[in-house]
């Protein structure tokens, strides 16, 4: 693994217990950081993943965020997005396999899973966008790497959203799917947060890769 310095973004790296190529990356939410999802690890229990866990590049009332608030979001999307290549570029120069990898994020991380993950040159083996939404889904299907329009894409909301309201994603996810992209949605009835049994269904998923 590259040494923290290396990567241009303070993180949390976990080790896989048994040699491996795999990598999940997570992406928090706005106001949170990488110690916000420190639970998620060891709930998947996958001995054979290793775990990067990212802060967002802007400081936020004692937290970080990718991007501003609305109107204000597409410069910090912009550059989110840039900072998130050059730190895949690292991972999987040598590292880790891309194919073999998970990429997931919460809200403001979820919206960088698809901004980015989708346009991203390289195919990785999941996407997990947990309660976020999607900033330009037109433009998205025209800029997005054609090649990562597989089946593994998972989307989830909360129908009590009262943060990124739910009618708005599935909307957004409905739109994207119409259009031919694969996206498996799931909705659960919870506030902005991240429930049990999703918890449950998304271990499920990723180990079923």
């Amino acid at each position: 693994m590259p040494s923290n310095k290396d990567l241009p973004l303070n993180n949390i790296f976990i080790p896989s217990k048994v040699t491996s190529k795999k990598l999940m990356v997570i992406l928090h939410g706005r106001g949170d950081s990488s110690r916000g999802f420190a639970f998620l690890p060891p709930y998947l229990n996958m001995d054979d993943m290793n775990y990067l866990l990212l802060d967002a590049p802007y400081f936020y009332y004692g937290g970080f965020s990718w991007y501003d608030l609305p109107p204000n979001q597409l410069e910090g999307i912009a550059y989110s997005s840039a900072v998130l290549a050059d730190i895949f570029d690292i991972l999987f120069e040598e590292e880790f396999n891309a194919e073999e990898s998970i990429l997931f994020g919460f809200s403001q991380g979820a919206l960088l899973t698809f901004e980015f993950g989708a346009r991203y040159e390289k195919v990785l083996a999941g996407y997990i966008a947990v309660s976020g939404y999607i900033y330009d889904p037109e433009n998205l299907l025209i800029e997005m790497n054609p090649n990562v329009n597989t089946s593994n894409w998972l989307c989830t909301h909360g129908t009590y959203d009262d943060v990124l309201p739910f009618d708005t994603s599935s909307a957004q996810i409905e739109y994207l799917q119409d259009q031919g992209f694969d996206i498996t949605f799931k909705s659960y009835p919870k506030e902005h947060s991240v429930a049990e049994d999703e918890l449950k269904m998304i271990s499920e998923w990723i180990k079923s890769r």
